[in-house]
């Protein structure tokens, strides 16, 4: 069937709809493709839909919401794996800076009084701190290193799914793929860190104990953070989707505070029991 007697019977009344190829598809003006999706039997479109680009799919299935058809552009996206905003997105230009405070600030507020904890930890841990100095040295490390990995993490998932390269329902191939990641990560910057602490570390601040100990208990620490806190990363943006909420807003803000707080109790608890201190 050529693209011309095709667009002629698709508006008509009495068209019959039936899975296009790829080519013959493309050939259609998108008002066509659309009024075909919306009177086609859904595994016809669903076979079809899935040849074409990502990108354009979203296209169409901005343009059914627009023209009404909320709900079956709902389950298109969903049975195609496609995933797009339903919901009317005002442009950031667009939104008054009360409004950007609004959604924003609620957050901060609620993290920033979270993140006493991190001070409680602390405290909790001085008999340690006073044993080793140089615990305290590499504390920000510890930190520093979960927060980018983790942000790192979070980006990279929350623009696969702006994108529509990732939705929802592959959160464990993220989870798999993230985690193989993390291990390199970690071990690569441990390496780094324990080399740091034994040729260039304070050895008058070791407590009495070997540098080399203290150098693998930190790696230790290191490791588990940043395997930690990628995995976290790369979740949250996902189930932030999942529950109709903003990512680009939400994750970044509780990512830091919860790797904060995990990084000091991970840093001191390892330390702690690979040094056998009390």
């Amino acid at each position: 069937m050529s693209a011309v007697s095709y667009k002629t019977q698709i508006s008509s009344a009495s068209v019959q709809c039936h899975a296009l190829d790829l080519s013959t598809f493309s050939s259609l003006c998108q008002a066509d493709q659309i009024l075909w999706i919306k009177e086609s039997e859904l595994n016809d479109v669903l076979s079809t839909l899935k040849l074409c680009a990502v990108g354009h799919v979203q296209e169409l299935l901005l343009e059914l919401q627009h023209q009404g058809f909320s709900d079956k552009a709902r389950q298109l996206s969903s049975l195609l794996g496609v995933s797009f905003d339903l919901s009317k997105q005002s442009d950031y230009f667009e939104l008054s800076t009360f409004t950007h405070v609004k959604q924003r600030a609620p957050w901060i507020v609620l993290l920033a009084l979270f993140g006493i904890v991190s001070g409680l930890i602390i405290a909790s841990y001085e008999d340690t701190l006073s044993q080793l100095l140089l615990l305290a040295v590499y504390m920000p490390v510890i930190a520093a290193a979960g927060g980018n990995t983790g942000t790192q993490a979070a980006t990279l998932i929350t623009r696969g799914l702006a994108l529509g390269n990732i939705s929802p329902k592959q959160w464990f191939r993220v989870l798999r793929k993230e985690s193989r990641i993390a291990v390199w990560i970690a071990v690569i910057v441990s390496a780094v860190m324990v080399g740091r602490i034994i040729f260039v570390g304070d050895s008058n601040s070791t407590g009495g104990f070997d540098i080399e100990l203290i150098a693998i208990a930190i790696a230790i620490a290191l490791s588990v953070q940043i395997m930690l806190s990628t995995l976290l990363g790369g979740i949250m943006p996902l189930i932030a989707h999942k529950m109709k909420m903003d990512p680009a807003v939400m994750v970044s803000p509780i990512l830091a505070s919860l790797v904060d707080i995990s990084g000091v109790w991970i840093y001191f608890t390892t330390v702690n029991w690979y040094l056998g201190l009390s």
